[in-house]
């Protein structure tokens, strides 16, 4: 778990180092110390450095960390909740209305406020919708909430092809369909402080939820027996994965597998218990989303969208865990 921190740390400098011009990490080093007073560079030089790093690639680095962070984190307390090792962070129809939402602030404006915005409502109320019809016939079950999450889902992706349909086939549609394929090339620290508070509280109640979900694990009689408020927990879980899913997918665009496979690798490492995997999910899931973006800066002279790139890794990736995932699952 000490490892963690350090990978993420290490992983964040090298990011800082890749680009179109390449910096040392003693560059990066001796523009920090400069701007503590600590070290002297002349003005042209810390000006370059200044729009590098600051204004350049510490966004993208931040943005990376703190999506990966929250699909993970998010895609680790689905899977407690709903104890199924398949479950994501669109299990609930999160991402199809975040898909949808983009989509149509993409239409109506195209605004990176209006788009996160309308990506972060969507993203709610789909994830509404599909409670509702869960809990239509009555208090809802795991599996009429995954029902309900289909339904949404489905019918969020349904709109998003409406939208598609009567966009702007020479600006707007091209604008849709590389949002949805993930990126975060045109993200600033405005932005990227937007939604960055809210993923980080919500990432850091997940993770204090955890020995809670332990007792989760066990059965909804068990944990009741140990004085856990299953359904509040239940629900607290889900209201906070979603909000800083939602956040991520409003940030980024679609990026796949991280919620999926991220919780798998962790609990390779550390095992089972809740309490230590939350936040080792959102260090491990920060680390890959950072590297997978260095990925997508680096293999081919234009710059790959970064789902793509999550969506090349992730098969590979589950491939490997999944022996161990069916051990310790099923």
């Amino acid at each position: 778990m000490s490892l963690l921190p350090a990978a993420l740390i290490a992983s964040a400098l090298l990011a800082m180092t890749i680009g179109r011009y390449p910096l040392s990490v003693g560059e990066i080093l001796g523009y920090a110390a400069a701007g503590l007073g600590l070290d002297d560079i002349p003005a042209d030089r810390a000006d370059m450095l200044h729009n590098v790093i600051v204004e350049i690639r510490l966004p993208r680095v931040m943005a990376a960390a703190l999506v990966g962070a929250a699909l993970a984190s998010s895609g680790a307390a689905f899977q407690a909740v709903f104890r199924n090792p398949l479950v994501s962070p669109g299990i609930l129809g999160v991402l199809g209305g975040a898909s949808f939402g983009a989509a149509l602030g993409i239409l109506l404006s195209g605004h990176w406020l209006v788009i996160q915005l309308s990506a972060f409502a969507m993203a709610l109320l789909a994830v509404g919708i599909g409670v509702g019809v869960a809990n239509l016939f009555g208090p809802a079950s795991i599996v009429m909430l995954v029902l309900g999450g289909m339904i949404s889902g489905a019918l969020f992706t349904s709109l998003l092809s409406i939208v598609k349909y009567t966009a702007d086939p020479n600006d707007q549609l091209p604008a849709i369909v590389y949002w949805l394929m993930g990126s975060l090339g045109n993200l600033d620290l405005r932005q990227v402080a937007f939604a960055g508070a809210p993923i980080i509280l919500g990432s850091a109640i997940l993770a204090a939820l955890g020995r809670a979900l332990d007792a989760l694990s066990m059965g909804d009689d068990e944990a009741r027996s140990l004085g856990v408020p299953v359904d509040l927990l239940r629900y607290t879980v889900i209201a906070l994965a979603t909000l800083i899913s939602a956040l991520s997918v409003s940030l980024a665009g679609m990026i796949g597998w991280v919620g999926l496979v991220v919780p798998h690798a962790a609990r390779m490492l550390l095992g089972p218990l809740n309490a230590r995997l939350l936040p080792a999910s959102a260090l491990l899931g920060a680390t890959f989303l950072i590297l997978a973006d260095c990925l997508a800066r680096s293999i081919a002279r234009a710059e790959v969208p970064i789902g793509v790139v999550t969506e090349l890794l992730g098969v590979p990736a589950f491939i490997l865990v999944l022996r161990h995932a069916r051990r310790g699952w099923l």
